[in-house]
């Protein structure tokens, strides 16, 4: 089952499978129906709010200076904690990461994290460093983040939850060809 951006509801089945069955297993699923299209309303409300109040170019080259003050004395410092190094740090104007880490340790982060809590900066911080011992996401990866950040995935929905909205900001004056 999937729920289409109109809010209707996509079924596939088996071409073996009855009416009576699908509408079976429909309804046996209808608090997970439920949920989904709330998520997607509230998901839409969120972005559709963002876009009344779009960032101008002016207001993005002031997010990045205040990044590049307000970040690099917070890496260091998270860097000693967790006993790493990294190279050069970059603000970036960017549509789709809050982070990145290069395999010669040079850290990049979106400008628009500074529209984040302080917390959710912290960790996508962290989360950056985390790499400089684990190049991946796996298990050892996120035990490195959880070791400074025991509430990293509270700190991560708030990314999941919101952080498209943000990233609309950025890109409602704009046209998408």
């Amino acid at each position: 089952m999937e729920i289409c951006p109109d809010g209707s509801l996509l079924v596939r089945a088996p071409l073996r499978a009855s009416v009576k069955e699908i509408r079976q297993f429909v309804c046996s699923h209808e608090g997970w129906v439920i949920k989904q299209r709330n998520r997607m309303k509230k998901e839409t409300d969120k972005l559709r709010e963002a876009e009344k109040h779009p960032l101008s170019p002016e207001d993005i080259r002031h997010l990045a200076d205040q990044a590049l003050r307000e970040l690099p004395p917070r890496i260091a410092a998270y860097a000693g904690q967790m006993g790493v190094t990294y190279g050069r740090v970059t603000i970036r104007n960017q549509k789709t990461l809050w982070g990145s880490c290069s395999s010669k340790g040079n850290l990049n982060f979106n400008c628009l994290l500074m529209l984040a809590p302080r917390e959710v900066q912290d960790y996508v911080i962290v989360h950056e460093l985390s790499h400089r011992k684990e190049m991946n996401h796996s298990p050892k990866f996120w035990e490195e983040v959880e070791k400074v950040l025991p509430d990293y995935k509270r700190r991560r929905n708030w990314l999941r939850e919101n952080g498209s909205a943000v990233i609309r900001r950025m890109t409602a004056g704009c046209a998408v060809s």
